[in-house]
């Protein structure tokens, strides 16, 4: 473990913080969001079904989760592989790549991703939402959970050795499930003892976010090496004076939301959100801190 201590892990092993540059710290590159689809409006069922093609990319941009093809992000490997060529000629240099179990995380992707294009990927280790859980998952005792988190990290994910390099993004329903809150609590245990950083995807209530802290704290967590993802409101978390605890990302799961269909792709933030950034007042230096020092140190082992 204490090889691990000032280094940051990436699906090609251990490399310098300073290495990492601008850093997206929310992103998935290849998963399936089966446990999300909704079904379509009535009457319109078979448009669920239709391929996606120019002709139906209004409807699937209105109805992205009840269109199933939209859901298998992990079709699309070429074409991500071109969205992070061109994420790194426009200055990114690392992403946090989020798919966990539940989601079928694929960490060989993701290390072929990482070959090909030199950017800096960081795979997460942990469980999504309780409806993704499975009955032995649920059946975990918090150790047994704990363990898995660890191993993955230290040895290797889906029998193979590429290394998780953060937990998460650990999935939160609202009212917290009891294999939720087993998963929190090894999380906590985890990163006491790695001393990694872990992210957190809230369930929908205001409430939730701080729910999830008291069971982490509780547990043992460190809350100053913890994201708590899909808060949102950059501009007045600035404002307020933040701005060294601020972390942005696109969150992208789904088909459409890729160049290829149309969608802001994952450069967007460097390419047309910053300027929007500057222009509406928010320093050089926040922006540097928000995408690249920010990242840094929360990536960091301990």
């Amino acid at each position: 473990m204490a090889s691990l201590s000032g280094k940051v892990q990436t699906v090609l092993g251990l490399v310098e913080p300073g290495q990492l540059g601008r850093t997206l710290t929310h992103e998935h590159l290849s998963m399936t969001f089966d446990c999300s689809y909704t079904p379509p409006p009535s009457g319109q069922e078979a448009l669920s079904k239709q391929p996606m093609v120019m002709k139906n990319l209004f409807w699937i941009q209105k109805n992205p989760y009840s269109h199933k093809e939209n859901l298998q992000l992990n079709q699309e490997t070429e074409a991500i592989k071109e969205e992070l060529l061109y994420y790194k000629a426009n200055g990114g240099g690392a992403l946090v790549e989020n798919t966990i179990s539940g989601l079928s995380r694929d960490v060989k992707t993701l290390k072929w991703f990482a070959e090909e294009t030199g950017v800096h990927i960081i795979s997460g280790t942990g469980f999504y939402v309780g409806a993704t859980h499975s009955a032995e998952t649920r059946a975990m005792s918090i150790e047994q959970l704990t363990d898995i988190f660890i191993n993955e990290i230290l040895h290797g994910a889906d029998s193979t050795n590429i290394k998780c390099g953060v937990i998460g993004e650990i999935g939160c329903s609202w009212p917290l499930t009891e294999s939720e809150k087993k998963v929190l609590q090894a999380t906590a245990h985890a990163q006491s003892q790695l001393g990694c950083p872990v992210i957190i995807h809230p369930g929908r209530n205001p409430n939730s976010p701080f729910t999830i802290i008291r069971i982490l704290q509780e547990a043992g967590a460190d809350i100053s090496k913890t994201v708590m993802s899909h808060l949102d409101r950059v501009r007045l978390l600035v404002d307020e004076g933040y701005e060294d605890k601020l972390l942005v990302a696109h969150d992208i799961h789904t088909k459409h939301r890729l160049m290829k269909y149309g969608g802001h792709g994952y450069s967007h933030i460097l390419t047309d959100v910053v300027p929007k950034m500057l222009i509406r007042g928010i320093s050089e230096d926040a922006i540097e801190k928000i995408l690249v020092e920010n990242p840094k140190q929360w990536l960091t082992f301990k």
